[in-house]
C-alpha cells in the first residue's frame, strides 16, 4: 500500500511539474519497479477484480498515460473494469495534475459537496497557484 500511495504520489507531483508521459512512465517503471508498457484495451481484455496497489495502482497510471483529457483519462480507467472506482480514484488525480479539471466538471462536482469541504477545496487550489 505504501508503495503504490508513493508512486501516485510522484505521478502527480510529476503532471503538476510538467514532466511528459513518457518521463512519468520511465521513471515510475524505474523507482517503483512497475510493468506500465501495456494499454488499456490490454488490460480490459483479461482483467478481473483485484483490489491489490500492485494490480489498482498501475492499472490507474496506464489509464492516464493512454488518455487524451481530463474525462478521457476517468472513462478509461472506469472502461477497463476491475475494481475500476479505486482505480478512477487513483487516475483522477494524476489527470487532474496534469490536465487540470474541466469548469463544467468541476462547478458540477463541487455543487454536490457542502460548503465546509468546498471552502478548503478552494483553500487548496488556491495555495498550488501561489
Amino acid at each position: 500500500g505504501i508503495k503504490g500511495a508513493l508512486a501516485t504520489t510522484d505521478a502527480i507531483l510529476m503532471a503538476f511539474d510538467g514532466a511528459s508521459k513518457e518521463e512519468m512512465r520511465a521513471y515510475l517503471s524505474e523507482l517503483y519497479g512497475y510493468d506500465l508498457d501495456f494499454t488499456c484495451d490490454d488490460i480490459r481484455a483479461t482483467n478481473q477484480f483485484n483490489e491489490t496497489c500492485m494490480v489498482t495502482v498501475p492499472q490507474a497510471i496506464v489509464s492516464f498515460l493512454d488518455s487524451t483529457s481530463f474525462e478521457d483519462a476517468i472513462r478509461l480507467a472506469v472502461s477497463i473494469g476491475g475494481d475500476s472506482d479505486t482505480i478512477a480514484a487513483i487516475c483522477g488525480p494524476i489527470a487532474e495534475a496534469f490536465y487540470g479539471v474541466p469548469d463544467n466538471i468541476r462547478k458540477k462536482a463541487m455543487a454536490f459537496l457542502p460548503t465546509a469541504l468546498s471552502q478548503i477545496i478552494i483553500k487548496m487550489y488556491n495555495l498550488s497557484k501561489k
